[in-house]
């Protein structure tokens, strides 16, 4: 292996010279402490940067053995050194550099959750950290004295105060040693909601709204939530102690309330509650079933071979509704498809908005039913399959509705916000219910389980382009594949990790294969070797972050070209 002081030889040798002789850079070189490899070497100073990547040995890094021998821990301590990585960036002072992106020094952004990232990666022999930074040109001219001093000053600086845990201070090392309590917690406190049964757990105290539109972060002022008396739940935890707050059982919950009272806040932090917080979020504890998903209408989008006969039949062409599909699906065909698949991706919990939803899949009201009879409308609602649904197949769901009033009567549980606060109004809506001869209208039958049968057949392989644009669109070629509307996705890097495992799943599909089963062989890898394992840790374009099984289905699901099959 090369050390710092051949790097510093080739360093002079292509100075002033064409910025193609950076290629001649890759490579590993020892800095002692630490090993820089650059990995990938940008064509062009306005090209995306070049990516590298620091590897330090378990011996050399002293971070603490318990600290990433089990997997929430260690998801913990890699989301913490990205954070510090990321302070310790914001300290420096590059000046100016060059043209284009030279010398810019980017990594993964660190949101409000904790999740798996390629940035940082610890394991039982060595610890890694990737980033990319543009390489100094003027025009096109290499600058290698400035490419020394972000090789031999400031990169040195960033790895000994990151990468060693010696190197910590005190205040520091008490914000890692607060964050592996939450992620015990945490893990505690998810492992509760299947002993009780529950779906979801609100903290009393917890902060729910954000701060804006565009800001995750709490909102100031906010009012802190308080659990109704009927439905508050004590757990006891390693670290915390005892945390009270609001447990939702499985089964249906409505939530009900004026509007701007905070219905859909506390919607999207179920939504969210599929991930960690980190301390100070104000979501640290709300957890949700972490399989769920949120669905809604999909104007438009496209349905591959999904059996959604369960709400949609007869249609007056004599589509086969059991084998369906649409380029252009309307909005309930779309939100019946979402459903389905959501089940076919082991979704244990389903999460709607009224807002949000193809109103003639939600509800059908008495008057256009006499109007147009069952035997003309080929829509069946999901307000007469929820109660079969959660029976038959243990989905529980939470709904939150405006105007739907007939959703209280196939309700377990009936929640009001006002003025954020929640109220358990079950009794009352009951109540109601009777009065309004509603009670007992939409019974609980049991349903026929949809055939989830559909298989991925090879696609021709070949060199394909990979990219993707925030959280919106995952592109693969010329085609892009909309995922707005997942909108449980939370980091750009989501996407970037979405394009990458669509294309390891377009190349490892060999023969006819159950889409159900190479999902699972690609996150079994995953679990076993890392995510580098299905992403090259050189990969461009972003900086991946694991997404659910639930968001990759539903992302092969929108893909045009897949070539999927029953």
């Amino acid at each position: 292996m090369k050390n710092k002081e051949d790097l510093k030889k080739e360093l002079i040798k292509i100075d002033h010279k064409s910025y193609g002789m950076y290629k001649t850079l890759g490579g590993s070189y020892s800095f002692g402490n630490y090993i820089l490899y650059i990995d990938h070497v940008q064509g062009d100073p306005f090209a995306s940067p070049s990516r590298l990547h620091f590897e330090v040995k378990r011996d050399r890094h002293g971070f603490p053995e318990e600290y990433y021998q089990e997997k929430h821990r260690r998801l913990a301590l890699e989301d913490q050194v990205l954070r510090r990585f990321l302070y310790e960036l914001r300290q420096i002072d590059k000046d100016f550099m060059g043209s284009g992106k030279s010398g810019r020094i980017t990594i993964c952004p660190a949101n409000q959750t904790v999740q798996e990232r390629i940035a940082v990666a610890f394991s039982k022999e060595k610890m890694e950290l990737r980033f990319e930074m543009g390489f100094p040109a003027r025009g096109r001219t290499i600058l290698a004295k400035e490419m020394q001093k972000l090789v031999f000053d400031i990169l040195p600086q960033l790895a000994e105060n990151t990468l060693f845990y010696r190197n910590w201070d005190k205040k520091n090392k008490k914000y890692l040693e607060q964050a592996i309590s939450l992620a015990d917690d945490q893990k505690v406190l998810r492992e509760e909601l299947k002993k009780r049964n529950l779906t979801a757990f609100v903290a009393d105290g917890a902060i729910l709204p954000r701060e804006s539109g565009v800001s995750d972060r709490p909102m100031r002022g906010a009012v802190p939530f308080a659990s109704p008396e009927s439905m508050r739940i004590e757990v006891e935890l390693p670290h915390k102690g005892k945390v009270t707050g609001m447990g939702i059982p499985e089964g249906i919950t409505v939530i009900v309330g004026g509007g701007y009272h905070g219905k859909s806040t506390l919607l999207k932090a179920l939504e969210q509650g599929v991930y960690n917080h980190i301390c100070g979020d104000g979501r640290e504890y709300v957890v949700a079933d972490n399989s769920g998903m949120k669905i809604r209408a999909e104007d438009g989008r496209n349905v591959l071979h999904t059996d959604i006969s369960m709400f949609i039949n007869h249609l007056p062409a004599g589509q086969d509704t059991t084998d369906f599909s649409s380029e252009n699906a309307s909005g309930s065909t779309s939100q019946a498809a979402n459903l389905i698949e959501a089940v076919e991706a082991g979704a244990g919990l389903l999460l709607l908005d009224e807002d949000t939803s193809a109103t003639n899949f939600m509800i059908r009201d008495k008057v256009m039913a006499r109007l147009v009879s069952d035997e003309k409308e080929p829509i069946t609602t999901l307000l007469r399959h929820i109660r079969g649904i959660y029976r038959t197949l243990g989905i529980s769901f939470v709904i939150v509705v405006g105007s739907s009033g007939d959703y209280l009567s196939v309700a377990d549980f009936v929640l009001q916000m006002d003025h954020y606060k929640v109220k358990d109004v079950t009794k009352e809506a009951k109540s109601i219910c009777e009065e309004c001869r509603i009670a007992g209208q939409y019974p609980e039958n049991e349903i026929t389980v949809p055939a989830f049968s559909r298989k991925l057949k090879p696609i021709k392989p070949g060199r394909r382009k990979i990219k993707s644009m925030g959280t919106d669109t995952v592109l693969i070629d010329r085609e892009a594949i909309d995922v707005r509307y997942l909108e449980q996705l939370s980091e750009n890097g989501q996407t970037t990790a979405l394009a990458h495992m669509m294309s390891w799943i377009l190349d490892n599909v060999k023969a006819e294969e159950d889409i159900q089963h190479i999902i699972e062989r690609m996150y079994t890898i995953i679990e076993k070797r890392g995510m580098e394992a299905i992403i090259p840790a050189s990969c461009s374009g972003g900086h991946p972050v694991l997404p659910r099984k639930q968001e990759l289905y539903a992302c092969l699901s929108r893909y045009r070209s897949a070539k999927i099959v029953r």
